[in-house]
Formats: structure tokens, C-alpha cells, sequence
């Protein structure tokens, strides 16, 4: 791979924002980010070596694994907050550790009772309205997230219980559009 070894220097990153020469924080910057794994990538992508020893190939389509997996973990909000938290010796632990605050379980509560209840009733405005509420409640999990991280004292405790959160509301509302998609299936056949 010594066409690629200015390259090889990024892939033996110890994380993945160095990885990308991006710093290490929960704010990114998405246009950078892309930049970035483009140039990575094309350094190193497997069809620069199809020619090439069966060690490059294999090395090259290692390295392209691994890009995009760095790629794919910081571009996504939920997966660059549990990693930033992993990084600093807090595992988000989302299948072991369920613990959430009572007022956050209420709203669960409330929230699965609005979807039974808007299913039943094929009420697709009641979903909508739901789904509305979900996102908003993301966003707001969003931006917490990112004080609990950027701030000069990060709270990675904290940021990996509102990570799990996190998770939650965006499995919830997986499961919102679901019910809209059966309902609208229903609906179209129907006719």
C-alpha cells in the first residue's frame, strides 16, 4: 500500500475523529466529515489495488472497512455520543442497563397508550401529532447531548443515560412510521 501511506498514517488513528483530522466532540461538522472520508477513502479504496498482492487487497479492503465504519458511527448523532462516551471509559450498556427516570417512563407510558389508541382508531393525525412529539423530544436529547459532551467538564455519565434515551425515542418512532405504513396499506387496499 505504499501508494496510499500518506493514508496508512490516518488509518493508525487511535480513534476516529483523527482518523478523519476532525476534533474530538460531539458537534460536527457533516460537510467536513464527508470531505474527509472521501479523501480517505479514495487513498485506499480496494480498486486501487485490484493489481496489487493479495496482502494489499486485503489490507486495502481492512482499511475501507474500517473507514467506513468510523464513517458511518460519527455521522449518525446516537452512535457519535455513545462512542464519544466509550472513548472516555462510559459504555452506553443500552441492552444491561435500562434505568431511566421516572418522568422519562411516564412519557413512555403516555406516548405507547397515544399509539395503541391512534392504531385503534386508524387516526393517522394522531400519529402524526405523535411522531411530531418524538422528534421533538430527539432534537431536545440532541442538543443536551451535546452540552453534557462539549462542555470544558463533559458529563459522560449523563450523556450515556440520555444516549439510552435516545435509543428509546428513536426505536419509538420506528415503530410510529410503522403503524402510519400498516394503516396507509390498509387504507390503500381497501379502496
Amino acid at each position: 500500500m505504499s501508494s496510499a501511506s500518506g493514508s496508512v498514517g490516518a488509518l493508525t488513528a487511535r480513534d476516529h475523529f483523527s482518523l478523519f483530522g476532525l476534533p474530538v466532540r460531539f458537534a460536527l461538522d457533516g460537510d467536513a466529515l464527508e470531505r474527509a472520508w472521501r479523501a480517505v477513502q479514495g487513498a485506499v479504496h480496494p480498486d486501487r489495488f485490484a493489481g496489487g498482492t493479495d496482502a494489499q487487497r486485503l489490507l486495502a479492503l481492512q482499511y475501507s472497512t474500517r473507514i467506513n465504519e468510523a464513517h458511518d458511527t460519527l455521522r449518525d448523532p446516537m452512535r457519535r455520543a455513545a462512542y464519544l462516551c466509550a472513548l472516555n471509559g462510559v459504555a452506553v450498556d443500552a441492552e444491561r442497563n435500562t434505568a431511566m427516570p421516572p418522568e422519562f417512563l411516564m412519557q413512555q407510558m403516555e406516548w405507547r397508550e397515544s399509539l395503541e389508541d391512534a392504531s385503534n382508531a386508524k387516526d393517522m393525525r394522531g400519529l402524526a401529532q405523535l411522531e411530531q412529539e418524538v422528534s421533538a423530544a430527539m432534537a431536545e436529547s440532541e442538543l443536551l447531548i451535546e452540552h453534557l459532551l462539549d462542555r470544558s467538564d463533559p458529563d459522560f455519565i449523563r450523556a450515556a443515560g440520555e444516549v439510552r434515551q435516545m435509543m428509546f425515542l428513536a426505536k419509538f418512532s420506528d415503530q410510529v412510521r410503522e403503524e402510519q405504513k400498516r394503516i396507509e396499506r390498509g387504507i390503500a387496499a381497501n379502496r
